[in-house]
């Protein structure tokens, strides 16, 4: 059985935001992150994992993502053809790493710099949940995504040098911090657009690294604002928590763009002027995970639109709606006609955006809706 939308077409290579004769302010996509699978178990029972518990359960169908490949993903199906994606990173010699290349083909991302690393395993992470929704994650620490190196970030100099300042350089967590400090210097050198998420641990070293003078658009999450602030999240509500980290945050590096979501609370954005709120549109849950990293690719979309702060905000809202709705934690099935129908949800009435979703394929010079491959037979 289909498990997304059966009004949803055929996809073209002209992307599910497209506008006929419209330029992109950014053409080509770098960065660095983990690419891996995993799966997910649902433990019977709502009380906490022992120590030395043995609990029962089942697995449940649902295919997990990692960051890079989540955010990759996004962007080449919103842009299409006309936004170059260059992911850089490495998995394993094993059917995981095979399977993960041939789906990152189909949506034509450029592999030149994707290694299947010999000896090695690909990212793996397994995901425990409890009946009532929460849980926790365990990830291989020995993985091929652990060995992507500063060097194998070097080797794709030639490619910041081409996108100078039409490029948008990503950074994001599940690689060695090493490797993404050197992505976000080559960005810095050759004029990109930097991108930057990193993990509620890391924050310490990021801070002593002055890693942030490298950075343009912050994603972080209520945990990573707290942590990188320096403030208790146990005692300030999540707007609070926001215009904290904001606050923060902006008086030392006045030209941080930065994006904090709070799942079911809502999302807030600062543009260098203003602290901006939207509340998260209230869908169907399927699954959290993933939607932190489609509400980023639906900014770094809009961004490359060239779209105003507001738009970018609105857009990463309606991706991060969209992808909780589906099991796996990349929506396949996204179309134009079920992100617009978000906007309504939501009442996000964005003129910009709007327009974009209005378009239809054909004359007009819109993409086609794509077809649902998530539940297609391996």
């Amino acid at each position: 059985m289909r498990g997304e939308p059966e009004e949803v077409a055929e996809r073209n290579s002209e992307g599910l935001l497209n506008i006929q004769g419209r330029n992109l302010r950014f053409h080509t996509l770098i960065g660095t992150g983990g690419i891996g699978t995993g799966s997910f178990f649902l433990l019977r029972g709502d009380h906490t994992l022992g120590r030395e518990e043995s609990r029962s359960g089942r697995f449940l169908d649902r295919r997990d993502y990692c960051k890079l490949h989540i955010l990759c993903h996004y962007v080449k199906a919103l842009l299409g053809e006309r936004m170059s994606v260059v992911p850089i990173g490495r998995v394993g010699d094993d059917e995981a790493g095979t399977r993960l290349l041939d789906e990152m083909r189909e949506v034509n991302l450029d592999l030149r710099f994707v290694d299947m690393l010999r000896g090695t395993t690909t990212l793996y992470s397994f995901c425990f949940l409890y009946p009532d929704g929460s849980g926790g994650n365990l990830t291989t620490e020995d993985s091929a995504s652990g060995e992507v190196s500063a060097d194998l970030v070097a080797e794709a100099e030639g490619e910041f040098r081409r996108a100078g300042g039409n490029g948008i350089a990503v950074a994001l967590p599940e690689v060695p911090l090493e490797a993404r400090a050197k992505l976000l210097e080559l960005a810095t050198h050759h004029g990109l657009f930097r991108v930057a998420a990193f993990s509620s641990g890391e924050m310490g070293r990021v801070r002593r690294d002055g890693l942030l003078e490298r950075v343009d658009l912050l994603a972080l999450n209520r945990d990573e604002a707290c942590s990188l602030a320096e403030v208790n999240g146990d005692v300030l509500e999540h707007q609070a928590v926001a215009e904290t980290a904001i606050d923060r945050l902006s008086r030392n590096h006045p030209q941080l763009m930065l994006s904090v979501t709070a799942g079911t609370a809502g999302s807030w954005s600062w543009d260098g002027r203003g602290l901006h709120y939207l509340p998260a549109i209230e869908v169907p849950v399927i699954t959290t995970s993933g939607a932190g990293d489609a509400h980023l690719a639906g900014m770094i979309a809009a961004i490359a639109l060239g779209l105003p702060p507001s738009t970018t905000h609105v857009l990463g809202v309606l991706l991060a709606a969209a992808s909780v709705t589906s099991p796996h934690t990349i929506h396949k099935g996204i179309s134009r006609r079920s992100l617009a129908a978000l906007a309504d949800r939501g009442a996000l009435q964005d003129e910009a955006l709007l327009r974009l979703l209005a378009q239809r394929s054909g004359e007009d010079g819109g993409g086609g809706e794509p077809v649902d491959k998530t539940d297609r037979k391996e």
